[in-house]
């Protein structure tokens, strides 16, 4: 767990994947980011969140002022947000917009599926990055805010992510878990209004996939 960036009104943090933000609610007493983070620099406030295996970029506020402004970039759509993932099947588009209402929390496994009829709006666009022989890295701009977005439109529009077993993939021996990372996060400052880009390079399990990848 690493902070990046810290001020008085933010703070920014490359998140490690496999640790939630949250308490799990089957293991209430492991070990969660909130936490970690409480202990060690106070009191802080969720603006949004990432899978607890997904890795990379993630903001929280400092005061319940900056968490206001920070909120409304993310309902209006102003934070704008790049991950990285791997697609255990190399598309023939270069680029695609993923538009398949979602509807979250369905069964014991609490998966967001695609439905048409009652999910919400919600969109993920898609964009090659490299194509290898069996796989492709992508870059993946989510529009809106669902669970599980990015995972569940790569698996609707037939290419899981790599690892993503809950999603389709195949058993890999290349990552332990869905190929995603939070590679980039733009907000505008609350106090001083500076458009503010943090990045988070691809972390060791990411690059030594993409490695084998490679061969």
């Amino acid at each position: 767990m690493k902070i990046i960036f810290s001020d008085e009104y933010l703070l920014v943090l490359d998140k490690p994947a496999g640790l939630p933000v949250l308490p799990d609610g089957w293991e209430k007493d492991a070990p969660y980011l909130v936490k970690r983070l409480e202990d060690e620099v106070g009191k802080i406030w969720i603006v949004h969140r990432l899978d607890k295996t997904t890795s990379g970029v993630m903001v929280f506020a400092r005061s319940a002022e900056a968490h206001r402004a920070l909120s409304l970039q993310f309902e209006n759509r102003k934070a704008e947000k790049t991950y990285h993932a791997i697609l255990e099947a190399p598309p023939q588009w270069d680029e695609k917009t993923a538009k398949f209402p979602l509807r979250t929390n369905i069964g014991k496994k609490h998966r967001t599926v695609a439905d048409s009829r009652n999910g919400k709006p919600s969109e993920t666009r898609f964009k090659i990055l490299k194509r290898y022989q069996s796989s492709a890295l992508v870059e993946a701009q989510p529009m809106t805010e669902r669970t599980h977005q990015i995972r569940v439109h790569a698996y609707a529009l037939g290419h899981p992510l790599l690892g993503d077993i809950l999603y389709g993939a195949s058993e890999t021996g290349l990552i332990s878990r869905p190929a995603l990372h939070a590679y980039s996060l733009t907000v505008t400052h609350p106090a001083t209004q500076e458009r503010l880009t943090f990045k988070v390079e691809h972390p060791e399990d990411f690059v030594s996939a993409l490695k084998r990848l490679d061969v």
